[in-house]
């Protein structure tokens, strides 16, 4: 039977505060730092185990789980393969969505957004005259 750990306890929060790879403990979470993140999202594209990642940092997995490692870079490839760098900023307790905000984007970026929103409201423009050619070609047969 798997069981779920719930709380870090002092002593772990301790060990786990003292890797240089950690910016904060919680009892229930581990925030690692931008660097660390950065390096274990490139070592994975090299082709190391998300295990040997975070044992070669200094982790032990009893402590963080052993499901934690390979978890951890999911999230962390899918955001940098999404925003870069920025993706794996810490944003925890900053009010974000986890989107980039308009400001943050590029030009280029800008750019796309706008053509495909014109697309959409062109199609949805289409859709829109065929609904009203069938509701008058419905008024009409009756």
């Amino acid at each position: 039977m798997i069981t779920k750990r719930s709380c870090f306890t002092p002593s772990q929060m301790r060990l786990l505060e003292s890797n240089p790879n950690v910016v904060h403990v919680s009892e229930k979470s581990i925030s690692y730092t931008l660097e660390f993140k950065l390096h274990a999202v490139q070592s994975y594209e090299s082709g190391s185990a998300p295990m040997q990642i975070f044992l070669d940092a200094g982790f032990d997995v009893v402590v963080i789980g052993t499901n934690n490692p390979h978890k951890c870079l999911n999230c962390w490839r899918s955001s940098y393969r999404s925003y870069g760098e920025e993706g794996l900023m810490d944003r925890r307790g900053r009010a974000s969505t986890g989107r980039l905000t308009s400001k943050e984007l590029t030009s280029e970026e800008k750019l796309k957004r706008a053509e495909a929103k014109i697309k959409l409201l062109e199609v949805e423009n289409e859709f829109l005259k065929k609904l009203e050619a069938l509701e008058r070609q419905v008024k009409r047969d009756r």
